[in-house]
């Protein structure tokens, strides 16, 4: 076990584009596996001291499946849902006193290798930052947010599609979602960020910036493969995963 890492599961989203509200999105199957099975099977491959998952839209489905497979697991509840910020402030009680790092995976990305996710945690360690952010390079970036880096390779920001600058919307590398933080940094991020926001929302990514007002480190890792971080949020996301996992992975 990884005694120096925990899990933090998003799960509570309702998945909208998927036009079935009463299935909840992250239980959706691939090869007969849920979607929220794939993800904290790779938390189990990471042996991650403690894995949170937030629970939301439909949780009953989740939480009963989830006390099934993977008994070691908690869930806590999103409600209501105030945004990807929001969501992982419900794991602070069930975190409270951990002094080591977080991953923050994605309920709905099924594909993400043990491999990449190892590399993001190893170098997270190595590099000295607060936070370290799982990229793609993409030959469409079209809606995705950008990465901004300094010379020397550290990222220096984060800017989402409609307020990226021409030049910045050239940029190849996006934001995956997926992310390592030191623990201490991000709960005390999470204090500062608000919901002064177009959706009245507390975004994750917000925490960045207090990282950045306050001149803390923050790291990248490129996925070798951009399919490793795709989302599935519609039937035909769904069905492409479904094929590319058949074959044995991305």
């Amino acid at each position: 076990m990884d005694a120096r890492l925990a899990v933090v599961v998003m799960a509570a989203g309702k998945g909208t584009r998927m036009n079935n509200p009463s299935v909840a999105k992250v239980m959706y199957t691939i090869n007969d596996r849920p979607l929220i099975g794939w993800v904290v099977d790779l938390a189990s491959r990471l042996e991650s001291s403690r894995t949170v998952v937030v629970v939301g839209w439909q949780k009953e489905s989740v939480i009963a499946y989830l006390a099934g497979a993977h008994p070691g697991v908690t869930c806590v509840e999103q409600n209501p849902q105030l945004g990807t910020g929001h969501a992982v402030m419900q794991a602070g009680n069930e975190l409270r006193g951990f002094t080591g790092d977080i991953l923050v995976l994605s309920g709905d990305v099924p594909m993400l290798t043990g491999a990449t996710t190892r590399a993001l945690i190893d170098t997270h360690r190595s590099s000295g930052a607060v936070a370290t952010v799982l990229t793609a390079v993409l030959e469409d970036a079209t809606g995705y947010g950008r990465i901004l880096r300094e010379k020397g390779g550290r990222v220096a920001g984060i800017v989402e599609q409609k307020d990226a600058s021409e030049e910045q919307r050239a940029i190849p590398e996006i934001n995956s979602g997926i992310y390592v933080f030191d623990a201490e940094s991000l709960f005390e991020g999470l204090r500062h960020i608000t919901t002064d926001n177009a959706q009245r929302e507390y975004y994750l990514t917000d925490v960045f910036r207090h990282f950045w007002r306050n001149n803390l480190p923050v790291s990248a890792v490129i996925a070798g493969d951009p399919l490793e971080v795709g989302g599935i949020n519609t039937p035909v996301q769904l069905e492409e995963a479904r094929r590319i996992l058949a074959l044995g992975g991305s």
